[in-house]
């Protein structure tokens, strides 16, 4: 078996193509090989098209120690994975007994009868050996073949997912000779710092080779992933280590977690370490701050039977119907009139009351958006100050999205794009929190996200203070 330094990804199906699913198996095989030590240099699609996925095979194998291609191996006449495989190598195809037996015991011991074309999957090549499928109908192959001299490697693996998975773990993996090398990655996860300013704080980190920086804007924040590949994890790890410290100094202070850490589930295992029940006012966010807690109490059982869990939350897409909070709130009764909406007076108010209404020991509101007349200025800013609805006494913080400096100035004609004012505040029994949010109009999808996770972030600092 030749050692495979580098790794080619072909996503076979049409559909991924129409956008009619999305190509998640690419990004688990690159992630995985990079973790084995293999370089994935080229990734592709393609359709279900004979002639076009040769092609790129063809291409693929002439400079990859190893291809992989995922999909097209069912039993419809659209599925020419194979075919395009028997063709690239010029082997013809034949019926494999034991795998046409297997195939009619699978479907026998469910009940079903089998189609006869369900048999074109028993089909394999000389120079391929069976990658069995313990979940699926679709056997794998793994190919060896060579170009100008040089061994390559073919792994054909089903498009289902969970099979995909499997397969490449248990049964292709433990064949191929991969190198010694390991790849270590670290990746920060920020909130409250435009991904223009992180770049600018990171400086030339970010033009580094091994170990190299990059960013990349998510829903959660900005990430900054830090990975460096040595002959061995160890080696690798301290060859990060500078790195590491050099991007914890940049951006410390905005991150709140790393890897694989969600949000959601930060902030339930700190309500949980304080003791704390969570009630929820949400306005313009409409439910998806609720939504993201609740699939982390999905996902967590010891989290939904603790302390700390979310007692319970008001959605109310008007803000007038923010007065069902309760009767006793003098400013939620001067609404839809007098108080301006989304100032931060009655946000605060709307945090105070949902924590009452839920006898809970936090309460966080998400108010309405207001148009607000600003100005831009300051490429790259993170943060800026904002003069509070209640008067040019009051300062509140203003996190800033998409790289601008905003300042609010209700005397100054708004430039070219007006942008949306949002309070979120937070109380609890030490007082009331709040933030202001001057959001660039992205769209409304968009903005629901910004003032969820910025609602996330602001729980996790309360409970980690």
């Amino acid at each position: 078996m030749p050692l495979v330094r580098t790794a080619e990804i072909i996503s076979v199906g049409t559909e991924l193509l129409l956008g009619e699913i999305v190509d998640t198996n690419s990004a688990y095989l690159a992630a995985d090989l990079a973790r084995l030590g293999v370089d994935v240099m080229w990734s592709a699609r393609v359709g279900d098209n004979l002639s076009r996925i040769a092609t790129l095979l063809e291409q693929a194998l002439s400079r990859s120690d190893l291809v992989v291609l995922g999909g097209g191996l069912g039993p419809t006449d659209d599925d020419l994975t194979r075919d395009a495989v028997a063709s690239v190598v010029g082997e013809e195809q034949e019926r494999d007994v034991g795998l046409e037996s297997w195939l009619r015991q699978r479907f026998a011991s469910s009940g079903r009868s089998m189609p006869e074309r369900n048999l074109q999957q028993a089909d394999v090549i000389p120079s391929a050996t069976v990658l069995p499928n313990p979940i699926g109908t679709a056997p794998g192959w793994l190919v060896r073949t060579s170009r100008e001299g040089v061994q390559r490697i073919i792994v054909t693996l089903p498009g289902p997912p969970r099979e995909m998975q499997r397969m490449w773990r248990e049964q292709a993996v433990i064949r191929l000779d991969l190198p010694a090398s390991r790849l270590f990655t670290r990746t920060f996860k920020t909130h409250g710092i435009g991904e223009s300013l992180v770049a600018e704080r990171l400086g030339t980190l970010t033009k580094q080779a091994n170990p190299s920086v990059a960013t990349y804007a998510k829903r959660d924040g900005v990430h900054v992933r830090v990975a460096a590949k040595a002959a061995d994890m160890d080696s690798a790890r301290v060859l990060a280590a500078p790195t590491l410290a050099a991007v914890t100094d940049a951006i410390g202070k905005w991150t709140w977690g790393f890897d694989r850490d969600e949000l959601p589930d930060l902030v339930l295992r700190a309500l949980r370490e304080q003791g704390w029940r969570l009630a929820l006012a949400e306005g313009f966010s409409g439910g998806l701050l609720t939504e993201l807690l609740e699939q982390a109490l999905d996902a967590d059982d010891d989290a939904a039977r603790g302390p700390g869990t979310v007692a319970g939350s008001v959605i109310a897409w008007q803000p007038e119907n923010m007065k069902t909070l309760g009767p006793t709130i003098d400013l939620l009764r001067r609404l839809p009139t007098g108080l301006p909406v989304g100032a931060a007076e009655l946000v605060a108010a709307m945090a105070a009351a949902v924590r009452a209404l839920f006898t809970a020991d936090v309460g966080i509101a998400i108010g309405y958006p207001q148009a607000a007349p600003v100005s831009v200025s300051g490429e790259g800013a993170a943060m800026a100050e904002a003069e509070g609805d209640d008067g040019p006494n009051e300062v509140v913080n203003a996190r800033v999205y998409g790289g601008s400096q905003i300042t609010t100035d209700a005397n100054q004609s708004p430039p070219d794009q007006r942008y949306t004012r949002l309070v979120i505040a937070l109380a609890t029994d030490e007082g009331t929190t709040v933030e202001t949010l001057s959001l660039p109009p992205l769209g409304r999808a968009w903005l629901r996200e910004r003032s969820a996770f910025t609602g996330l972030n602001l729980l996790l600092r309360s409970a980690l203070r």
